[in-house]
């Protein structure tokens, strides 16, 4: 009799730097996730490295312990190595006192100390164990920060390579990042398996959520736009964006774009530069990061979305956008690109100035008729490939195989 017969529940911890949702996709994963699982089903849990005073520790949908200092650190601690890295005392004493209260173990990111925490804990513990790369192992980190790759090559001989050497399933959102994962660092001793990723269904927006965007964005006012949301940062390609669409701006003028997101480096007051540079400050907004009715009131009133990011392991915004029916106009380094281009649910090219030239050109050049059909197919491909109902069932049957295979050998 395996582990999950014998309780009839799953009990399931996720370990990861942060619960914040700044940090991206990877918190949103594991909430979204768990609303798809049943709670007389599964007990899920998060371990985390944040501090209990955050407010978004509170909020987090998800029980969290945040192991993390109790007050928050002065600015600048911040920048020391070892609080960078997110040191804290408490993380491998917890996992060693809790894991035993657990099915299995999901690891979500690498480059941490979290993820050095359960290095030391994991594979010692009588407890099986996935790792979640989040494409964190995707070469274009290598090739564009070569200083710090050096660095982490040397992690991962002491971190990152045993931890993952030793985990029951290194799990991959995409046969795009796991191919891509191989030529990262040396060895690469994993067993690998593609689960999938995606999000929940998204209803069309309502009046509520288009009116709390407009009011958000009171420079925006009434004018169509092209929709950017995500982190602002230097991968994300925003510089490029902007670049691109003051070409495009000239012969559309009746389309603005809006790029939203939280800037976690200080980056905005540049690309705000940028705009001026170009003469399209006007035709460009910045609400900043955006969250709940706003959120879905931005994507529910876009032209189409676009993401011309130079490494996307996932990208959850893309799906969100095609659950509601927006054309996605992103780079082929966004790992969905295969699946988004064979289904007609957007446009793909390079992650270059002139590429992202083109992505804008080309979907202006559409007629109505074309627009309404790849808006119709991004739907269709949302429901086929990304609705987080499917993706969950394959990740629970990798957690399940890992726990009846480990049950097997106790």
């Amino acid at each position: 009799m395996t582990n999950i017969q014998s309780h009839k529940m799953t009990r399931i911890l996720h370990v990861i730097a942060s619960v914040d949702p700044k940090s991206g996709g990877p918190i949103e994963g594991i909430i979204q996730q768990a609303a798809q699982r049943r709670p007389t089903e599964y007990e899920i849990s998060i371990a985390c490295i944040d501090s209990p005073s955050e407010s978004f520790v509170s909020n987090c949908p998800v029980k969290a312990y945040a192991l993390g200092p109790k007050l928050r650190r002065p600015a600048w601690m911040r920048w020391l190595p070892w609080i960078r890295y997110g040191y804290v005392r408490a993380l491998v004493p917890w996992l060693k006192h809790n894991v035993q209260n657990y099915d299995i173990v999901v690891v979500n990111g690498l480059w941490n100390y979290a993820t050095y925490a359960c290095k030391v804990v994991l594979p010692k513990s009588d407890r099986p164990y996935v790792v979640f790369t989040h494409g964190m192992l995707d070469p274009w980190f290598k090739k564009t920060y070569p200083l710090k790759a050096a660095v982490k090559q040397i992690f991962w001989w002491l971190c990152e390579g045993p931890l993952l050497k030793h985990a029951g399933a290194v799990l991959f959102t995409t046969d795009e990042e796991r191919i891509l994962a191989r030529n990262a660092f040396w060895p690469y001793k994993i067993t690998e398996r593609v689960v999938g990723y995606g999000c929940g269904d998204v209803p069309p927006a309502t009046h509520t959520q288009l009116s709390a965007f407009r009011e958000l964005t009171p420079s925006l006012g009434d004018k169509r736009y092209l929709l950017f949301l995500s982190r602002i940062h230097p991968k994300k390609g925003c510089d490029l964006l902007i670049k691109a669409f003051s070409g495009f701006a000239k012969s559309n003028p009746h389309i603005d774009l809006v790029i939203a997101g939280p800037d976690q480096i200080g980056w905005l007051p540049k690309l705000r530069q940028l705009a001026i540079d170009l003469g399209v400050d006007s035709r460009i907004h910045f609400p900043g990061m955006i969250q709940g009715d706003a959120k879905w009131g931005a994507f529910g009133g876009a032209e189409a979305f676009v993401l011309p990011s130079h490494q996307e392991n996932f990208g959850i915004v893309v799906a969100e956008a095609m659950a509601l029916s927006k054309p996605v106009l992103i780079t082929n380094k966004v790992n969905i690109w295969r699946e988004v281009e064979s289904a007609g649910a957007g446009l793909v090219e390079t992650d270059d100035e002139q590429g992202i030239s083109r992505l804008l050109s080309k979907y202006a050049s559409l007629s109505e008729d074309q627009r309404l059909d790849m808006a119709a197919r991004a739907r269709q491909s949302f429901l086929a490939n990304f609705e987080m109902r499917n993706a969950v069932v394959r990740i629970d049957e990798a957690l399940h195989e890992l726990i009846a295979r480990f049950d097997r050998r106790a």
